[in-house]
Formats: structure tokens, sequence, C-alpha cells
């Protein structure tokens, strides 16, 4: 018996040690190993401030300023430190609210994880810099409040607005894809160069810990600062833009619809790269009014958010005759001085198909001068019938993969976002068309491709390109807006950009050139001519069958050592030569030589006030 009560006494004393044992490893556990306890006791000891960094710049070719940075302050407020005597109509007044606003603005649901009373949180956002001046003399009236320096673009030019883009809050599908890099409340890179170079231009937060008492009193830093960190600033932006032809494009589009893209033939870089109609930057800059100015645009007609210059798809009209006449002489199926006849009219059969009066086309650049259908009519059915009438799919898949060459069809990733990619019918978009008997589409069903009709469609940006590539005689490098970064040391770092070529040998630009001049010179763009300088060109007229026809131009300049190529695409301009000729050529005047001639000063007027807008 009496061995029986010490085996229940060691039983005891075992239990009671195990237990102890127990009770001392999870002491040391929350004491000496897990931190979490002492983050959590931190957390109401300290206050994390996030220390917001400035936006790197936007700068033109030449270096001037097109976006900057404005001061814009959030008012953060912790709960548990506000004076409940405080004066709260004044405290309205002074940053122009209204009290229901201050009471729901404070009120939040503290039983939730997203809000404490002990911790900071955002009270009002977006305070203007002079609603701050104000605030800021009397905010020792307001305990618990404090401001947050902030940072938003500003847009010292008011233009190039759908090139430079505009920043907006990051939202739910962007923090979840950016964990790392964004919080609630972040602002980030929404359209154009702002989205496209958002990593180079946003900078790094920085962070400020502030030791606090038990009353919720700032009394220092926290550990002397050694856990701060400086916020650093993003790079600045170099463009290729020139800013002043910029402007002079965006006043010559005025009341249009339609884009006018510029490039520099031997570097791709885009000089104006215009989309009308147009708004200015300014008004979707981070502001409380900012919602009202998008709401507006959004719902205009004329649809402004849309980029016409790469998003727009159109057909081209007779400036794609040049490309055909290229791709047919590579394929050997045209000759520069081959002749033909035309008398106004195409036939097929006993079908006509319409051209107008001019001289006759005894080559092809005299075809391109006087932009005779008949003459690419027969072109491009040459170029189809390559391989035999009755196999009409070899000689336009051919045709297919030269245009791709050329940078039609496809995307020419631009450092935009939202580039589309133009279109090219290819024969098995035709065997779907026409499918009623195998190969029942020939030359002569789709033969209106040869002079940029049917179902080629382009981009003002490829059309561009396209006068780019004539004036390298057969070349182009990626077209592009990022000239290069300069980082906050003032190094400088350039971007580079791949060539590629279109396969036709040099040697066939000439003729066409030839007949480009020819056109600028006494064809059907003299409106677009320069005095002292040699303009190469093409007008195209582009059928609408929902209304009048749009006017197409595209040329480059001066034909030796080209400075400038460029497209204009006005919607609704009936005719290339009345509208898109003369913008393209005041456009390449005020480029070269920094002004416009006195002789013509009328004809400027002229594009400047008229008005084609249309409204459906």
């Amino acid at each position: 018996m009496k061995d029986n009560y010490k085996i229940r006494q060691r039983y005891i004393q075992l239990f009671f040690i195990v237990a102890y044992l127990i009770l001392l490893f999870k002491a040391i556990q929350i004491q000496l190993l897990d931190t979490s306890y002492q983050d959590r006791a931190r957390t109401t000891a300290i206050d994390k401030y996030i220390l917001y960094p400035s936006r790197g710049l936007i700068l033109d070719r030449n270096e001037k300023l097109l976006v900057n940075n404005n001061a814009m302050y959030d008012l953060k407020v912790t709960y548990n430190q506000i004076d409940p005597k405080m004066d709260t109509m004044r405290f309205c007044k002074l940053l122009n609210i209204d009290v229901e606003t201050f009471k729901k603005n404070l009120n939040k649901n503290f039983r939730s994880a997203r809000y404490s009373k002990s911790v900071p949180f955002v009270f009002l956002s977006k305070i203007s810099s002079e609603t701050y001046a104000g605030f800021q003399e009397s905010m020792y009236e307001f305990p618990g409040f404090a401001i947050q320096l902030r940072n938003v673009r500003g847009y010292p030019h008011k233009s190039a607005a759908h090139v430079l883009g505009y920043l907006s809050e990051v939202n739910q599908a962007q923090l979840d894809k950016y964990k790392d890099k964004y919080v609630k409340g972040d602002y980030i890179g929404a359209t154009g160069l702002e989205k496209s170079y958002e990593d180079a231009l946003k900078g790094k937060k920085g962070v400020k810990f502030v030791l606090k008492d038990n009353l919720g009193r700032e009394v220092g830093s926290y550990k002397s600062g050694k856990l701060d960190s400086a916020a650093i600033s993003g790079n600045d932006l170099v463009t290729t833009l020139d800013i002043d032809l910029q402007e002079y494009a965006e006043l010559l589009m005025s009341n249009k619809s339609g884009s006018i893209v510029a490039i520099e033939p031997k570097s791709g870089e885009i000089l104006s790269m215009v989309s009308a109609p147009y708004y200015d930057p300014n008004l979707l800059t981070i502001n409380r009014n900012r919602g009202a100015a998008f709401n507006e645009l959004l719902q205009d007609s004329l649809k402004p958010f849309l980029d016409r210059s790469l998003m727009a798809k159109y057909p081209p009209g007779s400036i794609f005759k040049t490309v055909v006449s290229l791709i047919a002489m590579h394929e050997e199926v045209l000759y520069p001085g081959r002749p033909m006849t035309c008398n106004g009219t195409y036939y097929y059969k006993t079908v006509p198909f319409g051209c107008h009066q001019h001289p006759a086309p005894y080559n092809v650049a005299r075809a391109i001068q006087h932009s005779c259908n008949s003459y690419f009519y027969q072109t491009i059915r040459d170029i189809i019938d390559k391989y035999g009438f009755y196999n009409p799919h070899q000689g336009l898949d051919s045709f297919d993969y030269h245009l791709a060459n050329f940078g039609i069809g496809k995307k020419l990733n631009v450092d935009l976002p939202n580039e589309l990619e133009g279109n090219i019918p290819t024969s098995a978009y035709y065997d779907k068309l026409y499918p009623k008997v195998k190969g029942s589409w020939k030359s002569p069903t789709v033969m209106s491709i040869g002079i940029g009709q049917g179902e080629i469609e382009m981009t003002t940006l490829q059309m561009a390109n396209l006068a780019a590539i004539m004036a390298n005689r057969g070349t182009y490098t990626q077209p592009h807006l990022g000239e290069s970064i300069i980082r906050s040391d003032g190094s400088k770092q350039k971007f580079e950009y791949e060539v590629f070529d279109s396969g036709v040998d040099p040697k066939f630009y000439e003729s066409v050139i030839d007949g480009m001049q020819l056109a600028v010179e006494s064809g059907t763009a003299t409106n677009a001519r320069v005095s002292g300088t040699i303009v190469c060109g093409k007008t195209g007229t582009s059928q609408n069958p929902h209304g009048k026809d749009h006017s197409v131009f595209f040329a480059f300049a001066p034909r030796d050592n080209p400075e400038i190529a460029i497209a204009v695409y006005v919607e609704h301009g009936v005719w290339g030569a009345r509208y898109a000729a003369p913008i393209a050529g005041l456009m390449i005047e005020k480029y070269l030589n920094k002004e416009i001639s006195p002789s013509k000063a009328y004809l400027e007027e002229k594009m400047i006030n008229t008005n084609l807008h249309i409204i459906p």
C-alpha cells in the first residue's frame, strides 16, 4: 500500500515537472524566439510613414520640359489623438468640405483590420497646394491630423496627351499582380509613355519611423533613424518628340478627326504623333475634379480618348501604290519603264473599274505621279497571277510576305501601349469570304487592294513608317519615342532599337521616288510643295461607305539625306490633295525651316480654321 502511494506521488511530481517544462518552453518561445508579439507591441509605439519619391520628368528631344511634378497633399488622421472639442466648422471651411464629408471620412469600421484608432489613415486625399497653404497655418489647432506630401503630374505645354499618358490609382488586379511594388492608394502609369516607362519613372519609396508616447504624441525618431530610408526619385525620360512641331501639328488638326505621325527616317525617332481630337492632359492630372473631366471626355461622341495614330485602322488609299510597285519590281512582273494604256477606265472582260483622265502612264514614275488606278489594277493582278491565273493563293501569299517586311499588317512595337496591327487579307481569308466553290476567287476579285482599298488596313504609324522606308531606300529603324533616361547622378542611358530591311533591292526605289517627287511638283500633291526643298510624296483618297471619303498623304523630305517622313490622315477630308497634303507640306516646312513662308500664310490659315467635325 505504501509502495502504491509513493508511485502515485512520483506520477504527480512528474506531471508537474512536465507541465512546468512546457510552460517554460512556451515562455521562451513567446519572449525570445517569436518576434510577432514584439512587433505587435512596437506598432503601438511607433508610426511608419511612407515617403513618396518624385516621379521622373519627361522631356522632349531638346530637353524641353513636357511633364513635371506638382505638389499634392494627403491629410492623415489618428483617431484617438483628435481633440473632441475641436472647431469642426472651421476645420471644414479650411479644407472646403462639408460636415457630412467630415463625419464620413472620420468614422471608419474600426473592427476591421484595415483601420485602427491608434494608427494613422487617410482622412482626405488630393488636397491642392492652395488649400494646403491655408490649412497648414492653422494645423496646430487640430491635433491628430498630419499632412503627407505626394507629387502629381503637370503639363506645361498642354499637348501630346495621347503620347504622354496619365496616372491612375492602382486597382485590385494591379495590386494582385505587383504585390511587392504597390499598395492601395499608390499611383501607376495608366496610358502612354507613363505606362510604357513606369519602372524607370516611378522611383523608389522611402520610409520613416516616428517614436510616440503612450498618448500617441511624437517624441522623436525611432532607433535614431537607423531603420529610415530616403525616397529615391525616378529617372527622367528624354523623348524623341519635337514639342514645337507637336504643338503646330495639333493646331493644324484643330476641329478635325484623324492623325499625324512624323518620323526622322534614319533613326526611327518619332518627331510628332498627333491624334485628333485631342485634349489638354492637365484635365486628367490627379485632383478632386478629375472624375468629372474623365467622364466628360469618355462620353464625347468624337472619342478623344481613341489614339487614332496607332489604334485606328484605315484603308491607305493610293499611297499604297508605291509599295505595290516595289514588290512587283522585286517579283519581276514589273520593270521601271513598263508602259500601260489607260483611257480613264480599266476593264476586266466587260466590267469597268474607274480611273480618271490623266496623261499616259508610260512608266512606273508617271503612274505614281498621276495615281493611275488602271496601272495598279493590272500590276496587282500580275503579282497575284505570277504562278498562274488559277493559282492566286501562292501569288497573294508571296505579296503578303513582302508586306510584312515593310511593317504592314503587324505591330511595329512602338513604345506605347495599345498599338494595333492593321490588316493584310490572306488567301485563307478569301477562301472563307468566297466559299461556294474551291478556288472561286481570282486576281480580278481582289484587285482593289492594288490601289489601297478593299480589305487592306493600315495605321497612320505604319503609313509614316512606310514613308521612312522610301526615304531610306529600303530599311527602317523600329519607330520609337524613348530616346534615353537620365539617372539621378546625371548619367545618361541611350536606348537602342533594331533595324529592319524590306528585302527589296534599293535600285527599285528610285523610280518610285521619282514618281513621288513628280506628284508633288506637278501631279496630285502640289499643295505639299516647300520652296527650296524637294518633297517626295503621294496622295490618297480612302473610300468611306459611311460618309465623305478620307484624305490621305505621306511624304519625306528632302529627297537626298531626308530629315523627316510623315503621314497625315484626315477623316472626311474628301481627297488627299484637299487637306492631308497641305497639312503635311506645312509640317515639313515648319520642321525644316522653323517658320512658314508668307506665301503659305493663306494656306496655313485655311487648314487651321477648317472644321471637319462630323457628329454622328
